[in-house]
């Protein structure tokens, strides 16, 4: 079992880290809001804790281990609850978190069924089904983490993360808004809120 993967981050795309612990290369699934944090250390060593199972249909003989990535330990304790449930399981939720961890606890604990509704591939009923197992479970993730991320992000990550559920909410495509933020973030700048870092996404669309 590989619990733990540190190592040069020698790539990043959309929903993988290949990251170079020698003598070799892991590909690391990595959920959204992780990728924003690893994103600007391209080219150094970081370390993710690390979920390992087998993706495919038994039915068919078809099974490839895959690595999933997360921050902290604590963060890898939540994502497994939360493919505990119903109708989710390790790809969806590897769509669905695009917010932090303690976002999403958040909403679980205060049975938000419509803000869990936003987040991609999570409809009504799978809200309902997620509040339903782990609401008593969340207040140890929402107050956690939160403690926990204070020394992992900046304020500008979480500026990054809300402003991305914004243009999911506004009907941009994840890809789109993947695209978006990647643009106007290459400027290097300093965002004070989410409304500034949207004014530079949309600027930035203007000019292309």
């Amino acid at each position: 079992m590989i619990t733990k993967v540190s190592g040069q981050l020698i790539a990043l795309t959309t929903d993988a880290a290949t990251i170079a612990a020698t003598p070799f290369e892991y590909e690391v699934l990595i959920p959204d809001f992780a990728r924003r944090h690893i994103q600007p250390h391209v080219g150094e060593t970081v370390s993710l804790h690390t979920i390992h199972y087998l993706d495919g249909n038994p039915a068919h003989g078809r099974l490839t281990p895959r690595l999933v990535g997360f921050l902290s330990e604590i963060e890898r304790e939540f994502f497994e609850m939360f493919c505990s449930v119903d109708g989710v399981g390790m790809r969806k939720a590897l769509r669905a978190m695009v917010r932090p961890v303690q976002d999403v606890a958040s909403l679980i604990e205060s049975q938000d069924t419509k803000g869990l509704s936003t987040l991609p591939g999570i409809g009504p009923a799978t809200s309902e089904r997620i509040v339903a197992k782990l609401r008593r479970k969340m207040p140890k993730f929402a107050l956690l983490v939160a403690q926990d991320e204070a020394t992992l992000a900046d304020v500008k990550a979480d500026i990054v993360q809300e402003t991305f559920a914004v243009l999911l909410q506004l009907g941009h495509a994840e890809s789109d808004a993947h695209k978006l933020l990647d643009a106007a973030l290459a400027e290097k700048k300093k965002y004070k809120d989410v409304d500034t870092l949207l004014q530079a996404v949309y600027q930035s669309r203007q000019e292309d």
